[in-house]
């Protein structure tokens, strides 16, 4: 793991691999990849921010039924993301396997969330921001009655200009942060992650949502980090000037989120917690978990009372 990262260091400063694959599933088959229903498999790690969104979305839409789901263990080692048994569907017992049977010259870092074709034995993507907008506009044939628009045409500037912002100092700043090898390019980070926290805070003043009374994919990227924050970035990557449970309106927002069942059955501390801990030995070389903090997730939000902004 640390010989991984290793690679994506430069000059102190972390620097995030581009996604290999980036093939896309369409609703007409015009990429070749039909949205089919029972053809694909999303692989993901409870513990990784970037699929929990893949699978808080699926959930949301009621596609449990149409894309198949495969779960890798939170612990990995130099072989990468591991899957407890044999995969059942995909015979792959690392991802590793699956990575080189679509790529065999691969040497990047092996990521999830992916989304694997039945029909073609191959990763169609690993492109994590888009395999959330696919299953809410490709897929949207067979979302389940009453589904929730999570990407409305109208908002889709305004969603994925803050998209960008989360992104870049948020999503991204708390890795920016935990794993600089150099003052400079950390203060940097945690200096902007911060700001952007601060005025994610003041936005929430007055709005449910981030887009106002409604759900979307904007809620659904912020909230992973959020629910990690005060559990695992705060102190293992060194994201401490404040705690989430600082922010009131933040932290009320975060439960507000939590309290629905797509947000919280997904959501799993032991995975998360285990995986951070154990698997960055360049951080934290003994392994030792931390039995705490101890938060109550199921406290009153009172978020309901917001009306749009």
């Amino acid at each position: 793991m640390t010989k991984i990262i290793t690679r994506e260091m430069k000059d102190g400063r972390f620097e995030r691999q581009p996604n290999r694959f980036t093939d896309r599933i369409t609703a007409d088959g015009s990429s070749g990849y039909p949205a089919e229903p029972g053809r694909y498999r999303l692989l993901v790690s409870y513990a990784c921010p970037w699929a929990h969104r893949s699978l808080i979305v699926r959930r949301l839409l009621g596609l449990e039924d149409v894309i198949g789901l495969g779960v890798v263990d939170p612990i990995r080692d130099e072989r990468g993301w591991r899957f407890p048994e044999p995969d059942p569907v995909t015979g792959a017992t690392f991802l590793a396997e699956l990575y080189r049977a679509t790529d065999p010259s691969y040497e990047g870092r092996v990521t999830v969330p992916c989304v694997w074709d039945a029909r073609t034995g191959r990763i169609v993507t690993n492109d994590f921001p888009a395999i959330t907008t696919t299953m809410e506009l490709e897929f949207a044939a067979h979302h389940a009655p009453g589904a929730p628009d999570l990407y409305p045409e109208e908002l889709r500037a305004e969603i994925d200009e803050l998209n960008e912002l989360v992104y870049t100092n948020v999503n991204n700043g708390v890795y920016k942060a935990g794993f600089a090898t150099a003052q400079e390019p950390y203060e940097e980070a945690v200096d902007a992650l911060f700001d952007t926290l601060d005025l994610l805070e003041e936005r929430l003043a007055t709005r449910r949502y981030l887009m106002g009374d409604r759900l979307t994919e904007a809620d659904v990227r912020l909230y992973p980090t959020l629910v990690r924050f005060d559990v695992v970035y705060h102190g293992h990557f060194k994201c401490n000037l404040r705690r989430l449970v600082d922010y009131p309106n933040l932290w009320g927002y975060v439960r507000d989120l939590y309290s629905m069942p797509a947000f919280r059955e997904t959501t799993d501390f032991d995975h998360i917690k285990r995986h951070y801990y154990v698997t960055h030995e360049g951080i934290n070389p003994s392994g030792v978990v931390p039995k705490g903090p101890i938060i109550n997730w199921n406290e009153p939000h009172d978020r309901a009372r917001l009306a749009a902004g």
